[in-house]
């Protein structure tokens, strides 16, 4: 038996994110934090800041999506397999503005052989919705602890 596999679920849910976190350049630079993270879940936060707006002083949209590809990053990489991302869409609901602090929440929906489906929220400071993004994943080769 190896260490991983030794492991609760939520233990390796929390080592996986760290292993990924510390490689992790992208969501570090934009300020993002991970909250909470557990078995096919996780949850991030990140303020916008000045430039991250776009030409109608709202946040761009393309930060709203990489929060929530953040969040289901790390949810869907919860288990010691690498996984990545096969298909994502998001629908935006309402603006966010510089200084809101958003919070993207993943969960799993489904997770069969090499494909899961995680539904995304993301809400500003004020509980309000922002967008509904959903991933589609898939497993592929790699671990993110040693398995032997």
């Amino acid at each position: 038996m190896n260490a991983a596999s030794k492991l609760s679920p939520q233990a390796l849910a929390e080592a996986c994110a760290k292993a990924m976190w510390d490689e992790d350049n992208a969501s570090e630079h934009l300020g993002m934090k991970i909250e909470t993270v557990g078995p096919g879940s996780a949850t991030l936060t990140m303020t916008v800041s000045a430039i991250m707006t776009n030409g109608h002083k709202t946040c761009h949209g393309g930060y709203i999506f990489t929060l929530a590809d953040s969040a289901f990053a790390f949810a869907c990489n919860s288990y010691n397999q690498h996984a990545v991302a096969q298909h994502c869409s998001v629908t935006y609901i309402a603006p966010a503005f510089e200084g809101d602090l958003l919070t993207a929440r993943a969960h799993e929906v489904s997770r069969r052989g090499r494909g899961g489906i995680y539904d995304i929220e993301i809400t500003n400071q004020k509980g309000e919705q922002i967008a509904e993004f959903r991933g589609h994943s898939r497993t592929v080769k790699g671990t993110h602890l040693p398995e032997g």
